[in-house]
Parts: structure tokens; C-alpha cells; sequence
């Protein structure tokens, strides 16, 4: 659609899908218990729904990462001679955002997250403590500085951290509207 069509467009319900794939790259080294590569596949499809009651907007993501077995875990070293695989089970994940335009380029966001699944095996072998069961909680602002320019900011903190760390994050982002001549 044109720029004009697109400026008096109103959004009602909006549905997306998306497949995130993750090759297996990086300088992976098996014989090492962490390394920087990867040695297997991931796939993620995802379905996502928007809705918009007047200055409220609603989104919401559900999706689920599989990933493929990792052939050479942690193998052919002093602790390992021979080989280990390593698989891990599907991990779902739910993501939600209510947000409120003021106007344009000026709005506030509530965002949560919650992620479920992922148990591992080694050798075939489940470990139960690998099941992750992690939820982060924030919220952003986008706040307009000229016609073109826009600064946002974002807060988030762990809600329910079962593996990994329990951090908090604060990130501001310069953005930059490319439509229209430049100031």
C-alpha cells in the first residue's frame, strides 16, 4: 500500500507465522564442555496475533524451539575418550505485550515472556533438573525526539528463573524514521 494508504489504515486483528532457523556454526570444539560454536540444528516455528482497541494494543507470540542431537558432546577428551550425544527436548515459549499509544512515536509497553521445556539427555540418559521454566517481566518506552527520530527504552527483570541467571537489563535504542525527508 501506498504511504498515505498505510497512514489512515486501522489495525483490527493481525496474525503472523515465522520459522527461525539456527544452522550449526561458530569454531565448535567437542572436546570441550563449553564452546563457542554450535553442533546442531534448531528450528523455531511461531504464530503471533495483534489486536488494537483504540489507543491499546494487544500482541501475543507462542512458539516451540526444537533442536536436532548433537553427535559429539563433550567427547574424545580425558574424561570422555569416546563419544556422547546430546539431545534435547522441545522448548515452548509464550510472549505478551500490552501497549498504549499516546500518539504517534510516543508509547508505553508492559512485556512478559515465559519459557517451558528443553529437559536434556545425555547418552540417551534424561537429566530431570535440565527442564527450564524461565519468565521475564518489564516494560518500554518509546519517546519521540523530532519528526524523524524516536528514543527508546526498555527494563526487564527475572520473574521465575529455574536455569541461568537472574539478571535485570536496561537497554536505550536511537531510532530512526526513514520516510519523508530528512531533517
Amino acid at each position: 500500500m501506498s504511504l498515505k494508504e498505510f497512514a489512515s489504515w486501522h489495525q483490527k486483528l493481525l496474525v503472523g507465522v515465522s520459522l527461525k532457523v539456527v544452522a550449526p556454526t561458530g569454531q565448535y570444539d567437542p572436546t570441550k564442555l563449553v564452546t563457542p560454536g554450535a553442533n546442531r540444528w534448531a528450528f523455531k516455528p511461531e504464530i503471533g496475533l495483534s489486536r488494537r482497541w483504540g489507543h491499546w494494543v494487544l500482541d501475543g507470540y507462542g512458539g516451540v524451539w526444537f533442536f536436532t542431537t548433537n553427535e559429539e558432546f563433550f567427547s574424545h577428551n580425558q574424561f570422555t575418550p569416546g563419544t556422547n550425544t546430546l539431545s534435547q527436548g522441545p522448548m515452548g515459549s509464550l510472549e505478551m505485550h500490552l501497549s498504549y499509544d499516546v500518539k504517534p512515536r510516543l508509547w508505553f509497553s508492559i512485556d512478559g515472556n515465559y519459557w517451558y521445556g528443553g529437559n536434556r539427555s545425555v547418552n540417551g540418559i534424561p537429566s530431570p533438573d535440565s527442564i527450564q521454566a524461565n519468565s521475564r517481566i518489564g516494560g518500554t518506552a518509546s519517546l519521540p525526539l523530532s519528526k524523524h527520530q524516536s528514543l527508546k527504552v526498555s527494563y526487564s527483570r527475572g520473574a521465575v528463573i529455574r536455569v541461568g541467571g537472574d539478571f535485570q537489563n536496561v537497554s536505550v535504542g536511537w531510532q530512526y524514521f526513514w520516510i519523508g525527508r530528512p531533517n
